[in-house]
């Protein structure tokens, strides 16, 4: 594998990046002014390990016990060949929307309308289950965030009143975020940048600290807990359950490239970002979940399971010390949900100045003065509010809305690197003007062809209507993932045989 510049990029400045852009059939509107850190800062507050590891670390122990920390490695060596295919196409092709821009590179307009359609909806779910996760933390730091509920509901979702608050901490999380994406992108880069400066030195300083307070060996990461009895299959059922923890935290990485028309050299620094971000949520999340573990002094202790990580670190560390990494964890969650919609928003844009989209021309309008494209950041703060809204006082939406966004943002990718995949085979891939950018090289085959199988195989397992994980009181819940992901593909279809399908073909010709 090689990751190298191209001649010309190592001086290329705005102008030159805008002429790049011009090769393309675009102008440059948005304000290109990020570098290589906002770059890897976009990617990783996305993954954000002080949010999905405190989220879900939890479900993923009451599933899997210790031994669920072998999801980590399995889930990232996948989306980790995922990374390199998308770390090549980012070097191609450094255009808004990344993988809606990808799949109409190497697959066609329907491919790439259909990816499009689906992540835009997977941004929207993600934005309001990451915003939900607020629950998890500040009731936990102060009771004074439960508004709804007392003592009993703090950080949790799964009693009514906490499922209620959950939906009041995340709406204003979410009207906090559309406010800071419609100042523009160098206000969003700097929140960004300080979030995620935020949570390398905590988690790295908290990993430190769990090390000191061990008092297990690593020889845990064997027990199961006992887990697996129930399922048909054994801890194979238990351990497939508990990778939706892992599943959940590795994705979004392709923000860095979403971000590629407000970089500054996207063609050099987007694909390094988006490998360099889930290496760093690999080992950095792994440690914390190991050391978190062998720190704890009861693997057995009910409250792990249904409290999860931030009960652990203030077990472990006192109310005063946790409560500190705890806001932390906070700060992480407030920059990852800005992140999400940030990439939501590029995703709109970049479909509309296709005119993919209803309304295409009000939506591809960027603001002269914010240079930023103000009417997909309240659609995408409207549409979530709402989602946000129509769920609340609901027990399993935690759940629901996590597992859900998870495959709404598999499917696109399938649709990336499965036509990659197909013009590798045939020999169209990489094209022969594919120049001196990050390449696979002779690991291309095998690398494209494992993500295709991981994401497909993934896809499965997230979908399976499992009651261990969409609940048993009703059938919709359990079939809630398929359904609602069967429904969207369909709406999508349908529109873009009556609407689109010309307009689309036209554009891409």
């Amino acid at each position: 594998m090689t990751a190298s510049d191209p001649p010309a990029a190592t001086a290329l400045a705005q102008p030159g990046d805008s002429h790049d852009l011009a090769r393309f059939g675009y102008r440059q509107e948005l304000e290109r002014s990020l570098g290589s850190f906002s770059s890897f800062a976009a990617g990783f507050s996305y993954i954000s390990i002080m949010t999905g590891v405190f989220q879900l670390f939890g479900f993923g122990f009451a599933s899997g016990g210790p031994a669920m920390i072998w999801t980590w490695p399995l889930v990232f060596v996948g989306q980790g060949a995922v990374a390199l295919c998308f770390a090549e196409l980012a070097g191609q092709f450094p255009l808004a929307g990344s993988v809606y821009q990808w799949s109409k590179q190497v697959a066609g307009p329907t491919t790439s309308w259909m990816a499009g359609w689906i992540i835009v909806v997977g941004s929207i779910v993600t934005a309001a289950a990451v915003a939900v996760a607020y629950q998890v933390i500040l009731p936990q730091v102060s009771l004074g965030f439960e508004f709804v509920g007392g003592s009993s509901d703090a950080g949790l979702t799964s009693t009514p009143a906490g499922a209620q608050n959950a939906i009041v901490l995340a709406l204003a999380l979410i009207v906090f975020t559309t406010v800071v994406n419609m100042i523009g992108v160098k206000v969003m880069a700097k929140i960004n940048n300080f979030g995620v400066l935020v949570e390398l030195c905590g988690s790295t300083i908290l990993v430190i600290l769990l090390i000191v307070h061990a008092k297990h060996g690593p020889q845990i990461v064997t027990e199961t807990n006992g887990t697996g009895a129930g399922h048909s299959g054994g801890y194979v059922g238990a351990f497939l359950v508990a990778a939706i923890m892992s599943a959940y935290v590795f994705y979004g990485f392709d923000t860095a490239g979403s971000l590629a028309e407000e970089t500054r050299e996207p063609r050099k620094h987007a694909p390094k970002a988006i490998l360099r971000a889930i290496s760093a949520a690999f080992a950095i999340g792994g440690l914390l979940m190991l050391f978190a573990m062998m720190a704890t002094g009861n693997l057995k202790d009910p409250n792990i399971s249904t409290l999860g990580l931030p009960y652990i670190v203030k077990s472990v560390l006192g109310n005063g010390l946790g409560d500190v990494f705890l806001i932390c964890s906070a700060i992480a969650i407030t920059v990852c949900c800005l992140a999400v919609q940030t990439a939501a928003i590029r995703l709109i844009f970049s479909m509309a100045r296709d005119k993919s989209l209803p309304f295409s021309a009000a939506l591809a309008k960027v603001s002269p003065r914010s240079k930023t494209p103000v009417i997909p950041a309240l659609l995408t703060g409207v549409l979530t509010i709402a989602l946000l809204l129509v769920n609340i006082g609901n027990q399993r939406v935690f759940y629901i809305l996590t597992s859900v966004a998870i495959i709404l943002f598999y499917i696109p990718y399938l649709m990336v690197t499965g036509p990659v995949l197909v013009r590798r085979l045939r020999g169209n891939w990489p094209r022969p003007d594919h120049g001196p950018h990050f390449s696979l090289g002779r690991w291309g085959l095998l690398v494209n062809g494992f993500a295709v199988l991981y994401g497909a195989g993934m896809i499965v397992n997230l979908a399976w209507p499992r009651a261990a994980v969409y609940g048993s009181d009703h059938w919709y819940y359990q079939w809630g993932a398929i359904v609602f992901t069967a429904v969207i593909a369909a709406v999508g279809w349908l529109y873009y045989l009556a609407k689109q399908r010309g307009r689309v073909a036209a554009s891409a010709g």
